[in-house]
């Protein structure tokens, strides 16, 4: 069965059942949220009740509460090695930890980090330290899944050996996954008209068990461009044949896949693409 949804919106008002109102209505069978602003620290305080209802109503409309997917902000940086922003990082992500764990989410997508001008070694020796730091003393079980890059800048996961590389470096490995997008590793410079041949790539290197999440997105640049500019499913660089196949890829098959491609007219575009999908992955 094809695991689809998009990501959704996490209000302090509605909280999590807000978000699985708003994925049941793009007739998704999962979803994606933050648990709040990516871009700020406000966060609102977890209500349990509300966490009960929503799992409930997940259960109702055969959503796998394992399947659905947090998203840690943006502003967690765990390659900059500044003192203060480091340690800000470090704890925010380990209070983003315990928030997943309340809400009794399993997985938390997370941008690898930006070395800011330190070079790739610095940055991904400042990453797999604050991993340890932070897993090290964190008693949940919430798995992070490290996001693959697009390569913007100075950001670091844009190659999969550079995740290779934090995950044989992090102690507690076991609580480490990765999340693929297909816009990013499409922008990185990865062919996904020979997706197959990656996964081949990335079994040898990680290992396909490591891979828990897909985004699934169209990308508005060519191919090798390091923008990470997100395209409507079909109307990019990549191809509605391209991503189709992707998304029925069977090793790849208990995989949730998300959409978060932009939105049309002010509109999120996600009903009408997941029907897309299937429609044609039906055929």
């Amino acid at each position: 069965m094809l695991i689809i949804g998009s990501h959704v919106g996490y209000k302090k008002d509605t909280g999590l059942v807000g978000s699985v109102k708003e994925a049941l209505s793009y007739n998704a069978n999962t979803f994606m949220f933050y648990t709040g602003a990516p871009q700020n620290t406000i966060r609102s305080e977890i209500d349990s009740n509300n966490v009960k209802e929503a799992l409930a109503l997940m259960k109702e409309n055969n959503i796998d509460k394992d399947k659905v997917i947090v998203h840690a902000p943006y502003i967690i940086n765990l390659a900059n090695g500044d003192k203060d922003k480091f340690v800000f990082s470090c704890r925010f992500l380990s209070e983003e930890l315990k928030r997943v764990t309340k809400l009794e989410m399993k997985y938390l997508v997370l941008h690898p980090g930006s070395h800011v001008g330190k070079g790739e070694e610095i940055g991904l020796d400042n990453i797999v330290k604050a991993l340890n730091q932070v897993l090290d003393q964190d008693e949940g079980e919430v798995m992070i899944l490290l996001e693959t890059m697009a390569g913007k800048g100075s950001e670091l996961g844009k190659t999969i050996e550079e995740l290779a590389f934090i995950i044989n470096n992090v102690k507690k490995k076991e609580r480490l996954g990765v999340c693929l997008d297909t816009c990013h590793l499409h922008d990185a410079g990865y062919d996904m008209t020979k997706f197959s041949s990656f996964l081949d790539d990335f079994d040898k290197i990680i290992g396909l068990d490591k891979i828990k999440c897909l985004h699934l997105n169209d990308s508005k640049n060519i191919l090798g461009s390091h923008k990470d500019r997100h395209e409507n499913i079909g109307k990019g660089m990549i191809g509605l044949e391209t991503l189709l196949d992707i998304a029925a890829n069977k090793k790849l098959e208990d995989i949730p896949k998300i959409l978060e491609t932009p939105y049309i007219d002010g509109k999120a575009p996600y009903k009408e693409e997941i029907e897309l999908i299937r429609k044609n992955l039906s055929k």
